[in-house]
């Protein structure tokens, strides 16, 4: 058994790889094409590439239930072919049995994602973000162009040319209104560092408006004092996608205690935490597929009924979202309900085949 065990380990791991390179290879591709027409002096075709490949770790979570699906159904589909799954049940291996040598290796792949969700992907990706930010602006430029973000803290904008993971801030425009909306300041400080617990600003240009006169001061360094804290900062930079299960956790949790809109974030959250169930659910629709309808069709044909499955789920899961954040339904019911469905449908067709 261990010997079987081990040769359906192979043949699962070798097909969800093959499928998961193809189908990141086709979206990297896609993506340095997107980046081609940014291209400046500074912004050069090695930047993009590297931008690109940062992005490798987002792509492999994105599609991983994907490349489970087709995986499944190409690996068992191989299997099936040759007949060796009917040598398999008729040596007296039981579907469950089978069942689980293929969730084993899946298994493997969902601990692998969780932690490039929680340690490699916020990492990567916002020092993605922030060096191809800080490259297309520029940290000597203020507003002059869509990259970057805004914030807004009270009556004060800010808007950032690039966020680095390390406490520092490259190109700070911050403009500051009276209780009447009045725009009575503006600055621009080339660099902002996070030191002992405060926000110093260095070469820093203000602007200050009156009525009937303006005026400029420039400054070597000064301090800005601030309610955002580098964490933070990190929350409002990235894609929230791309956030750590934990920072989402947490700041949903802030934004829910100061009654703020964080629907979204618990969203976002709901659908980190249960993707676990979204690859089990869809490989056991692959597992049921190969024992029930498809067990006699070619491979091309289970890839492409992988492909359709695939789109369909996907599908579901983004009119869903949208859905509950209209509707007033729980986000968490909203996550759960395509994958009880997904996971209803797989168990139902395994249990014809018995």
């Amino acid at each position: 058994m261990r010997l079987l065990d081990s040769y359906i380990f192979r043949t699962t791991v070798a097909a969800i790889v093959i499928v998961l390179l193809i189908i990141s290879s086709l979206d990297l591709l896609a993506k340095l094409i997107d980046e081609l027409g940014n291209l400046t002096d500074l912004y050069t075709f090695s930047e993009a590439l590297m931008y690109v490949a940062l992005g490798i770790p987002v792509s492999f979570y994105q599609f991983m239930p994907f490349a489970a699906l087709v995986g499944g159904l190409v690996g068992l589909g191989s299997l099936a072919s040759t007949s060796e799954l009917v040598v398999m049940r008729a040596a007296g291996v039981s579907l469950l049995r089978l069942t689980w040598a293929v969730l084993k290796p899946v298994l493997l792949f969902i601990v692998a994602m969780l932690l490039f969700a929680e340690y490699v992907i916020p990492v990567s990706d916002q020092y993605a973000e922030s060096r191809r930010s800080m490259l297309l602006q520029g940290k000597n430029k203020a507003v002059s162009s869509r990259e970057g973000f805004w914030n807004r803290e009270g009556n004060e904008f800010m808007h950032f040319n690039s966020v680095q993971t390390n406490g520092k801030l490259s190109g700070i425009t911050r403009y500051r209104y009276d209780s009447q909306g009045f725009l009575y300041s503006s600055s621009f400080a080339e660099l902002v560092l996070y030191i002992n617990g405060r926000w110093r600003e260095e070469n820093v240009t203000e602007t200050l408006f009156s009525k009937t006169e303006t005026s400029t001061k420039t400054y070597a360094s000064r301090y800005w004092d601030t309610t955002l804290s580098p964490k933070l900062l990190t929350v409002l930079v990235q894609d929230t996608d791309n956030l750590a299960i934990s920072k989402l956790y947490r700041y949903a949790n802030y934004l829910e205690k100061q009654n703020l809109g964080d629907e979204n974030y618990w969203l976002v959250y709901w659908g980190k935490v249960l993707q676990p169930l979204v690859i089990i659910s869809l490989v056991l629709v692959a597992i049921s597929f190969i024992f029930g309808p498809l067990r006699e069709a070619t491979m091309g044909y289970r890839i492409f009924t992988g492909v359709v499955v695939g789109i369909v789920f996907q599908i579901v899961q983004k009119l869903m979202g949208p859905a509950s954040l209209i509707y007033g339904l729980s986000p968490l019911l909203a996550v759960l309900l395509p994958i009880v469905f997904c996971l209803a449908y797989g168990l139902f067709l395994l249990s014809r085949t018995r």
